[in-house]
């Protein structure tokens, strides 16, 4: 474990952003472990490597967002203060001016009852809405809260744009942005928008970006001084929103702005590649090995960011040079074991998982195995290893039938598992295994619990050093924490793969609707 994350975090690599050499230098390494152990190729065409064509957008020029209401001046929201650009690929140069609406948290879950753009005319207009979802909400619905799928509800009813309100809520998390916001927006938008204006998107074969989906653009995303300026004239006062913002359900009204939006804003579209590197273990069973238990990580990070004390590499050990190895450890394991799993394990690292989960998006929609085989996934990110854990939290254990298999997997190995609360539940969303959940996978994954002194290491990690130059191999990492880690999800996988039955979802589970499996 301490070899893998010294390379896999080492300066050489230079952050593993994905279309950079440092990231192409994590891939080959990954895959030469992959054949000492024992694994064969099953990236497609006899390689380790899947290619995933990709995109790398940004903003360029002098982004410009002004608020006009009748018979005022235009207020300029300041670049880098109160908002930022990261592009819009599929329109390089978007010149607008439309009337605003607020609409919440633009939630739209039919399971649910619940529409934040009931009543509210958006026709024409730029909608405003506050990024990610509120507490309590469940993990199983966290695909609403993608902003894809907040910008997709918005175009259904004609909006023109929307722009996402981040770090709003009274007890923001140092996390505020979802998995499909560019990493380095950390707590707000202020302190890297104009050092750092890039993202990366999937190019599909037409050309078009496949994650930046719909005609519906992000015009940006702004910090509370943002949106004071943007909710100015609003019929309930900002104090109010950001109260309703931080309740349980976030519920708040919506409505229309007496304000006009206007925007210029250019993007610079650069196609890259990377890749996903896959692996196989096959199964021993002549039934059961037709169905595969995918263990998966993500291998990149952010690469070069804005430098704090001389340093600008975003090293990621933790996130997620630690899952790597944990993954590498698995395939060790199992090559070591007395028997074949009965059914067949791959060993997949996915790019661009910082950029929006798109290495696992292109995987499941362009599969090297049929779709229908594909019984689960045991997802390998980001555990805190700066202490000796006793406990984990199955994030996803709620869903299906992994999450009792994962329990008898940690009490053989003396793991206490701890339930997920309402936050740590609404994390399945913010992942890699989201993706397969989404194609009907049932999947997990695991975070160290708080037990022993975990709950401050988290936040202390989380606060310090979460997407930041100091996570690198300086930290007080623990191996040996590190090595019962990659066991216990050994223990997991084991156990699904040798089950006389696949992995099922729990009756009523949503993301089973789009489930092949029997």
């Amino acid at each position: 474990m301490r070899a893998h994350m010294a390379f896999l975090a080492s300066d050489l690599l230079q952050g593993r952003e994905p279309g950079t050499p440092g990231y192409d230098i994590a891939a080959a390494y990954v895959a030469s472990q992959f054949a000492l152990l024992g694994a064969k190729p099953a990236g497609g065409g006899g390689s380790y490597m899947q290619p995933v064509p990709l995109v790398r957008f940004g903003a360029t020029g002098n982004p410009r967002l002004s608020v006009r209401r009748p018979g005022g001046k235009p207020v300029e929201l300041v670049e880098g203060e109160d908002f930022s650009f990261l592009g819009w690929p599929r329109q390089p140069h978007l010149s607008m001016s439309a009337p605003l609406a607020f609409a919440g948290y633009g939630l739209v879950v039919p399971e649910l009852g619940r529409d934040d753009f009931a009543g509210l005319n958006v026709s024409g207009k730029v909608v405003v809405v506050l990024d990610g979802a509120p507490a309590g909400f469940p993990g199983s619905a966290s695909r609403y809260a993608n902003p894809g799928a907040k910008r997709a509800e918005a175009g259904k009813r004609g909006a023109v744009g929307v722009i996402f309100v981040t770090s709003f809520k009274q007890d923001s998390p140092a996390r505020v942005p979802s998995a499909a916001a560019p990493a380095n927006l950390g707590r707000g938008v202020a302190a890297t928008a104009p050092q750092r204006r890039s993202a990366i998107s999937l190019r599909g074969p037409e050309g078009e970006f496949k994650s930046a989906p719909g005609t519906v653009p992000n015009l940006g995303r702004v910090d509370r001084s943002g949106a004071a300026k943007l909710l100015s004239g609003a019929p309930v006062s900002l104090e109010q929103i950001q109260a309703a913002a931080s309740a349980p359900g976030g519920k708040m009204p919506a409505f229309a702005l007496p304000s006009t939006l206007q925007a210029d804003l250019r993007t610079r579209v650069v196609e890259i590649l990377s890749a996903n590197v896959a692996g196989m273990i096959e199964g021993s069973d002549p039934v059961l090995r037709d169905e595969v238990i995918v263990l998966g990580a993500h291998l990149d990070h952010l690469g070069m960011i804005p430098a704090v004390a001389g340093d600008m590499i975003a090293n990621g050990a933790l996130d997620n040079a630690s899952g790597v190895a944990s993954l590498l450890e698995v395939a060790r394991l199992f090559r070591d074991a007395r028997s074949r799993p009965r059914r067949s394990i791959l060993l997949l690292a996915v790019t661009a998982e910082e950029q929006g989960l798109l290495g696992s998006e292109y995987f499941v929609n362009h599969p090297t195995v049929p779709k229908a085989t594909l019984a689960a996934n045991i997802n390998l990110d980001m555990p805190i290893l700066t202490y000796a854990f006793e406990d984990v939290v199955v994030i996803g254990a709620e869903l299906s039938t992994i999450g009792p298999a994962a329990q008898r997997a940690a009490a053989r190995i003396g793991i206490r598992v701890t339930p997920a609360t309402r936050a740590s539940q609404s994390l399945f969303g913010r992942s890699d295994q989201l993706n397969f959940a989404k194609a009907g996978v049932p999947a997990i994954f695991l975070r160290t619990g708080g037990g022993n002194g975990g709950a401050a290491a988290s936040d202390t990690f989380d606060q310090t050093c979460y997407h930041r130059a100091c996570d690198d191999l300086s930290q007080p990492i623990d191996y040996q924490a590190a090595g019962r880690f990659a066991l216990l999800n050994y223990e997991i996988a084991r156990e699904l793969a040798d089950a006389p039955e696949r992995p099922r979802w729990n009756p009523g589970e949503t993301f089973g609707r789009a489930s092949s499996s029997p």
